[in-house]
């Protein structure tokens, strides 16, 4: 029960990062410099627990691999998604990650496939894909963000089998492990925007710092989950983010979001697939 309940704080958690992202833009923020704000500032909120959970060594090194995975890759392909499609939409899509995670984990990971499972992602995956088909979206909801929402999520899904295998029989805390992800990904998007002189501002830093709390705490819930629970666990309870992602959005971003039954609808069917996964398990 400890893998289920930190799945369902690290969904929380994330979906309040995609509506403080979201927010971040409305007060002017920038796409490239916001993303890698956002991870340094996760990044200071897991040094704590990696100091409180100990486990520092060189046996981390591969966990700067999947940093440069996420969020490195995945965290400007979702930060971008929001800025083009909206929180709840960008919240939707990435509620779809049980279909990749699922499978990259029965083939690659041997984990078992049961009845179970099977239902309750595709119960998270369908309300997925019956909130993305909606007709009646918002101004501002383009379809390359949900595109790129999408790339973020089969991202996200490689890092977190890969995660989970290097968790099996690792002496590195999870604090660690997080703490180290987070330093590659910053790395990897400090190189990209000194490269591409893209701008850094200190706005920025101040309009994701939010942002950044949230992500870094959904971080260690995640992290954690995954050092107790298989990922065909893990993974479909952190797709309940989808629900705070759009409950959120409706409470914080109000009407531009244009919250309806068919949003709503959509993410209970999501929150009932994690639900029965974690009933069952």
């Amino acid at each position: 029960m400890d893998a289920v309940a930190l799945a369902l704080g690290a969904a929380f958690f994330f979906g309040a990062t995609t509506v403080a992202i979201r927010v971040a833009f409305r007060r002017g923020g920038l796409a490239e410099g916001g993303a890698l704000f956002t991870v340094l500032i996760a990044l200071a909120v897991t040094l704590p627990f990696s100091v409180l959970q100990g486990g520092f060594g060189a046996a981390a090194w591969p966990f700067l691999v999947a940093g440069l995975m996420s969020p490195g890759i995945s965290q400007f392909l979702f930060t971008l998604g929001v800025r083009e499609a909206g929180a709840s939409r960008t919240s939707v899509v990435i509620g779809s990650a049980p279909l990749f995670s699922v499978a990259i984990a029965i083939v690659v990971l041997d984990e078992p496939l049961e009845a179970t499972l099977v239902l309750g992602a595709v119960l998270i995956v369908s309300g997925g894909f019956f909130l993305v088909s909606e007709r009646d979206r918002p101004s501002h909801v383009r379809l390359v963000g949900l595109v790129l929402a999408l790339a973020a999520t089969i991202v996200f899904a490689v890092r977190d089998n890969f995660v989970r295998w290097l968790a099996v029989d690792s002496d590195i805390s999870p604090g660690v492990a997080a703490s180290t992800t987070l330093t590659a990904g910053a790395l990897l998007m400090t190189v990209f925007l000194l490269a591409t002189r893209a701008p850094l501002r200190a706005r920025d830093a101040r309009a994701f710092a939010p942002a950044g709390v949230v992500f870094g705490l959904s971080y260690i819930c995640l992290f954690d989950a995954y050092y107790r629970g298989l990922v065909t666990v893990v993974s479909p309870l952190v797709a309940t983010e989808s629900l705070w992602g759009v409950l959120l959005s409706a409470i914080v971003l109000g009407r531009s979001e244009r919250v309806g039954p068919r949003l709503v609808a959509g993410a209970l069917l999501v929150v009932s697939g994690g639900i029965l996964i974690g009933l069952f398990r």
